[in-house]
């Protein structure tokens, strides 16, 4: 087995894992929070931007090794990503916002290297 293949498979075990732990370790010092919306429902709420994220660098990640010109616009689309879902929590709304920071980031690059 490639060195790759494993560090991408724990990389991402460890970005889903805490993308699920942090939300419930974060807002258990709330107790208004805790207990207004629960452990189930602060876990399901979690796991959209988990699945998100793990898809992100699961597809990426290849890529991104084999044109590392591709970092830049991906780092971009992860950060819109994270800090769109933490302001308006729709998954939705994340998604589109990081594949349109992705998209300009990724065409203002390539403007740039054609200059």
């Amino acid at each position: 087995m490639s060195s790759q293949i494993l560090i991408l498979g724990v990389l991402v075990g460890l970005v889903n894992f805490l993308f699920r732990y942090l939300p419930l370790r974060l807002h258990g010092r709330n107790k208004a929070t805790s207990i207004k919306r629960g452990v189930t429902g602060l876990l399901l709420d979690s796991i959209g931007i988990a699945s998100i994220c793990a898809l992100l660098i699961v597809s990426s990640l290849p890529d991104i090794l084999r044109h590392p010109d591709r970092l830049i616009p991906t780092l971009l689309g992860f950060a819109v990503l994270c800090m769109t879902f933490y302001f308006s929590r729709s998954i939705v709304l994340s998604t589109l916002l990081s594949a349109l920071g992705y998209g300009v980031t990724w065409k203002l690059l390539m403007m740039s290297a054609a200059l």
